[in-house]
């Protein structure tokens, strides 16, 4: 933390941030990026829209874009619904704030506007904040015990003079999870996209979630941002990049849009393993990405990514902030011999109704080795693909993606230059060896209603007692069986699950939603390890934050 944090502040100091406006991001799971991602398409050639692969969005670009290219074609009443409250709940950004403001204030001072529960506007200083609350309530078919989740806090977000963007967001929450996400804490000694937690009531879970960042603009192009919270790469429902399935890190990024050009450095600081005492020091590891995307066309994207992961004695090399020079010439002038990634990712938008993407992902390769399984091609690769206002049907959205990840992907020689944090994947939440199918249909057919399907299945290898076969990412690579030949998805022994869900989720006011959940998962017998099948309904509310899922 030592050494990112003094490069965050030397930045602060010494680069001119005056006469450039500040921005705040969009929060994981914000409503708007659906609307966001429905007008890219229509669109199919806004030169801001188009850069969505990296993600959380700017709101200082992305909502003033949001309502050019809305306004540029005729909505549909829930589009002109989603955009009202996109524009409620981003109020500092929206063009026409006069007529946004609610007819009447609560106590005088709260609810300005309909989606912000207290404002302050002044010349020099903007501030928004809102209560964060969900509760549900659900029953298991395979557990006597009920689920819930019940999270209170807040959210703020605000600006300095006009150059000081910051951002906050702190919930205290207590759950208990069904049983197959009971067993994988009890596996990754970790809560799925969280940190430190405490047991509750014998088989749930009390954790503090608390994220934070500052921004500035160095020059008219290149914002930076030095916080504590989640970020992603990619246009599909998963990553093989950079996902926001693990637990938050602290970041050091450096966002360059210029042209056709949209550069992100990321540099962050992870922790190598996730004990739950409280008094212990957590050794550190680091992680420098970066990730560059260009406009081919007006309609076509293709981006370079490539990171480095590393260990040390709680020291970062310092010879990866460079922002420009490939990450490997650094790691072969070192000396070291850290985990480094590389990858290729593409995304067309096309007939204005149709978006396809993919991920091509390489952690190692050799050609002439491919036939013969060599455990040491690692390397993943995605190919999905969008359709909205699908067979003509207005607010039905369809989504198909595959990703397919060979064994050993993401890990290392070392059981800490793993593409990990916290015990978790930072990029597919099953790691590796696995073949994914997830189909999701969305469909909005009044302006507060949204119904949403998925269904996901996914094969993948699992490792023995005795010897790695490449599926658990945290093992070092030499434990792998003597051979050097015949590692290929499935393994030597494979399980299959089958995952489907329906969401029903009303709005009743901005940002508020009341919510009905059904789940059903089945897993086949492995090993020692029996069949699993499990039905979970949930009901609850939702206000201010993201939806709590466990898709694995």
């Amino acid at each position: 933390m030592e050494g990112l944090f003094k490069i965050s502040w030397l930045l602060f100091l010494f680069v001119p941030v005056a006469g450039f406006a500040q921005t705040t991001y969009l929060p994981q799971g914000a409503k708007e990026n659906v609307l966001l991602e429905r007008m890219e398409i229509k669109a199919q050639t806004d030169s801001v829209l188009n850069f969505s692969k990296t993600k959380p969005y700017s709101r200082q670009e992305f909502i003033p874009a949001l309502q050019r290219v809305a306004s540029s074609m005729p909505l549909s009443k829930v589009d002109a619904f989603n955009l009202y409250t996109a524009q409620a709940s981003n109020i500092e950004y929206a063009d026409n704030r006069d007529s946004l403001k609610s007819k009447r204030l609560f106590w005088k001072s709260f609810y300005k506007t309909p989606a912000n529960f207290f404002e302050v506007n002044q010349k020099d200083f903007h501030l928004i904040v809102n209560p964060v609350f969900q509760y549900y309530l659900g029953k298991e078919s395979a557990s006597s015990e009920k689920i819930f989740l019940n999270t209170r806090g807040v959210t703020l977000r605000g600006t300095i003079a006009n150059k000081i963007g910051f951002a906050a967001y702190i919930t205290d929450n207590q759950e208990r999870d069904p049983t197959y996400v009971q067993n994988w804490v009890t596996e990754r000694h970790a809560v799925p996209g969280e940190g430190f937690y405490k047991d509750f009531k014998g088989t749930g879970y009390d954790y503090f979630d608390a994220r934070g960042y500052i921004s500035f603009k160095a020059a008219k192009y290149i914002d930076i941002v030095f916080g504590y919270d989640k970020n992603f790469i990619g246009n599909g429902y998963r990553s093989l990049f950079l996902s926001d399935f693990s637990n938050s890190a602290l970041f050091l990024k450096l966002n360059t849009r210029i042209w056709k050009f949209n550069y992100q450095n990321i540099f962050m600081e992870l922790v190598n393993a996730n004990r739950k005492r409280a008094d212990i020091y957590l050794d550190k590891k680091y992680a420098a990405v970066h990730h560059l995307d260009m406009a081919v066309a007006k309609w076509l994207n293709v981006g370079l990514f490539e990171a480095i992961v590393f260990g040390r004695p709680n020291h970062f090399e310092f010879g990866y902030l460079n922002p420009v020079i490939f990450y490997r010439s650094i790691e072969q002038q070192s000396g070291s011999l850290d985990n480094s990634l590389a990858g290729l990712d593409a995304k067309a938008n096309l007939a204005k109704h149709v978006q396809l993407y993919g991920q091509l992902l390489l952690d190692e390769l050799r050609v002439h080795e491919l036939k013969n399984n060599w455990w040491g091609n690692k390397f993943g690769y995605q190919l999905g693909g969008k359709y909205i206002d699908a067979f003509g049907v207005s607010n039905l959205d369809l989504q198909g993606e595959w990703n397919r990840v060979r064994p050993f992907t993401y890990s290392h020689t070392d059981s800490i230059a793993n593409w990990t944090h916290n015990n978790q994947p930072l990029a597919h939440p099953y790691g590796a060896s696995f073949n994914e199918f997830i189909g999701l249909a969305r469909y909005q057919p009044i302006p507060r209603l949204m119904l949403e399907a998925k269904a996901i299945y996914y094969k993948q290898g699992k490792d023995t007692s005795a010897a790695n076969y490449g599926s658990n990412i945290f093992q070092p690579a030499t434990l792998r069986p003597v051979s050097e030949y015949g590692y290929s998805i499935g393994s030597p022994v494979s399980t299959n699950v089958k995952y489907a869900s329906l969401l029903v989720s009303y709005e009743l006011k901005p940002n508020f939603f009341v919510e009905l959940n059904a789940v059903r998962r089945t897993q086949d017998a492995y090993y020692t390890t029996p069949a699993q099948s499990t039905t979970v309904f949930y009901f609850g509310v939702r206000w201010n934050m993201h939806r709590r899922n466990f898709e694995f």
